[in-house]
């Protein structure tokens, strides 16, 4: 069990009170607004979810075809890696300290690629994507992909 030295909260308490799910890329999530308001093309012009990362747990690289901005709840800080081509990565921080360079929020374009992890024993973020999520729109990166899935490749610059 992994409890946040900060909170004395445990990631198993936040994922049952959130009532989180696995997700694909890693890590725990629930979509909690799906906007009915809709494009040209029928999609919702907005989603949000919650996301929680555990130690360890990697968000593997993926990308959507829609903006995403990650919001900073509560946890550990969190690294979030973005690169637009594959082959240079550029390294973020979302997290409560200002003064440390953490930031509350960020925004991923569309189509860029990304990846998370949390820098203690959980994070737990919000991410908004508009036009909304759709499973058609997201993309987990190939194995052989430069930086790969992996903590060990997770590579940058």
């Amino acid at each position: 069990m992994t409890i946040d030295p900060a909170t004395g909260r445990s990631a198993a308490g936040i994922i049952r009170l959130l009532d989180l799910q696995p997700h694909p890329e890693g890590g725990f999530f629930r979509e909690t607004f799906r906007d009915s308001a809709q494009d040209s093309a029928g999609r919702a012009v907005s989603t949000l979810i919650y996301f929680l990362l555990e130690e360890g747990q990697l968000s593997r690289w993926h990308r959507v075809d829609a903006a995403e901005v990650w919001h900073f709840y509560a946890g550990a800080p969190l690294e979030l890696k973005t690169s637009q081509n594959g082959k240079e990565t550029s390294v973020h921080r979302l997290g409560p300290n200002l003064f440390a360079g953490e930031r509350p929020q960020f925004v991923v374009p569309a189509h860029y690629w990304q990846s998370a992890m949390s820098l203690g024993s959980w994070t737990l973020v919000g991410c908004s994507v508009a036009p909304g999520f759709e499973f058609s729109g997201f993309e987990l990166a190939p194995p052989a992909w430069p930086f790969g899935p992996d903590e060990e490749n997770r590579g940058g610059t």
